[in-house]
């Protein structure tokens, strides 16, 4: 029977190199996400014969995240199943991607059906087209620059540490109670309510989970933050969990992309994609994130038992 259990700081330690070993680039293949979304999506983590997994329940069900390291995938997944007849429910395998869509393909042929889950794509760009804003296709975000750069000189991009980690939080919290809907001047609706609990909850444990980021300081104050690490140890790939900026300080976003891209560039030369997650199916983060052009969509499918 396997023991699933709460994510907590500890497991840190145990998760992380099976992580590298499986080498996935889906942002749920990362320590950080799983610990700060897992109030969120219910998250449980267990250690299955060599790999990593994690049980996600919802009203709609339970889904096991596609086994990540090394050993018998078969038996892994039969582990797996095992569990899920225990609760009365149909196997599934949430976090598929094509290259783990064939391997179930070949051990397991015409069991599993394979629905796409664009929601949850998540969207890739390499560092230095972040970083550079090359090209005509991203004239516009040079231009949105160019504009916060004439109205806010002297503006400064700053690392983020425990000494301006207070001032993020901060803005934060103007942040959402700016995008709070209508008549809810004390209450975010459900998505930025997550969010918002995860967000301060990897200020709080920045350090103990390893958490990069940085600030775009205008007027003496912080206009924009993003926070971020590396999928895992050995990964090309560098996870953008946060991004935040006010609205109304035109160029803000653009900036403090560029600027962060800039100085991952800097602080992670083997650093190969920004994975800037997914849109949740939210239009305006879709055409948000589709503005840059993604030099990679990664593809994410729900395998269920048929």
């Amino acid at each position: 029977m396997i023991e699933f259990k709460r994510p907590a700081l500890e497991d840190r330690a145990w998760v992380e190199p099976l992580l590298a070993q499986g080498d996935e680039r889906g942002c749920e293949y990362n320590f950080s996400t799983l610990y700060l979304w897992c109030h969120a999506f219910h998250v449980e983590i267990a250690r299955v014969d060599g790999f990593f997994t994690e049980r996600l329940c919802a009203p709609n069900g339970c889904h096991y995240l596609f086994p990540a390291g090394r050993g018998d995938l078969p038996a892994a997944l039969a582990a797996l199943e095992e569990d899920s007849r225990r609760r009365g429910q149909p196997f599934s395998l949430t976090g598929v991607n094509p290259e783990d869509r064939e391997t179930l393909e070949e051990l397991f042929p015409g069991r599993f059906q394979y629905t796409p889950n664009r929601f949850s794509f998540d969207y890739l760009y390499t560092v230095d087209k972040l970083a550079d804003l090359a090209g005509k296709k991203l004239h516009g975000k040079r231009n949105h620059i160019h504009r916060f750069e004439e109205n806010w000189p002297g503006w400064t991009f700053e690392e983020l540490t425990p000494a301006n980690l207070d001032e993020c939080a901060a803005m934060a919290r103007e942040w959402y109670r700016r995008n709070a809907g209508e008549g809810e001047s004390d209450m975010l609706d459900d998505s930025l309510s997550e969010e918002a609990k995860a967000l301060y909850k990897g200020l709080d444990r920045f350090a103990e989970l390893g958490l990069e980021g940085g600030l775009i300081r205008a007027g003496g104050r912080v206009v924009a933050f993003t926070v971020g690490d590396k999928l895992h140890e050995n990964s090309d790939t560098y996870n953008v969990h946060f991004e935040k900026a006010f609205g109304d300080i035109q160029g803000a976003y653009a900036i403090v992309n560029r600027e962060f891209a800039r100085w991952v560039r800097a602080r992670h030369p083997e650093i190969r994609y920004l994975n800037r997650e997914e849109d949740m199916d939210i239009e305006g983060l879709r055409r948000a994130k589709e503005s840059y052009y993604p030099d990679l969509l990664l593809e994410k499918y729900l395998a269920r038992e048929v």
